[in-house]
């Protein structure tokens, strides 16, 4: 449920979602769940490298890589075809053909991995985001003079979000540490 939904303890409304930023809980069908979490098992992911500082999570990028150094996208190994069905899934939400979404982002939350506030890169275009194995608070806040908006969903497994428009341009966003193992797969276009 999004927090637009859902009423504080004092019975006063949350903030509205920001516009471009759309949540929608089980799209993901529980055997393709399944099927990924078997095939993102097998990976070899890497630690997450930030200008030689290792993050808690760990990851594999597909079609594009982000360089922090060089600050540009590089090609990489193609999208493997076990993610092109929820590339499918994802697109189709994003309401974009799937050829749209060049760069897969695998990462695996291991219990206490967060990831900071950031906005994506300017590169990357539409982002959808994918859920799995257990559920996050994901973040958003946008600084409005000399304080912040703030807006939480809880992103349960099999959910997706699509970040647009002013969310993806002038919110940023973040996970505070997991609870549980979690898999999320970011599908970007490249601007």
């Amino acid at each position: 449920m999004g927090l637009s939904e859902q009423t504080d303890l004092f019975g006063k409304a949350a903030p509205a979602l920001p516009p471009g930023f759309r949540y929608q809980p089980d799209i993901v069908p529980k055997d393709v769940q399944s099927d990924l979490l078997r095939e993102l098992q097998q990976l070899p992911l890497k630690p997450f490298d930030f200008h030689g500082f290792e993050g808690k999570r760990r990851v594999i990028p597909y079609g594009w890589k982000y360089d922090f150094d060089t600050q540009q996208v590089r090609r990489t190994e193609d999208i493997p075809p076990f993610l092109v069905p929820i590339r499918s899934i994802a697109a189709a939400f994003a309401g974009i053909v799937p050829d749209q979404l060049q760069q897969a982002l695998i990462t695996e939350y291991a219990p206490g991995a967060p990831i900071g506030w950031h906005r994506d890169k300017n590169v990357f275009g539409r982002i959808v985001g994918i859920s799995l194995l257990s559920a996050c608070t994901f973040r958003l806040r946008r600084r409005a003079g000399d304080k912040w908006e703030r807006v939480s969903v809880m992103a349960e497994p099999g959910s997706a979000y699509v970040l647009s428009g002013p969310a993806r341009s002038e919110w940023e966003h973040s996970i505070p540490p997991v609870d549980q193992l979690r898999y999320s797969i970011t599908f970007r276009e490249i601007a």
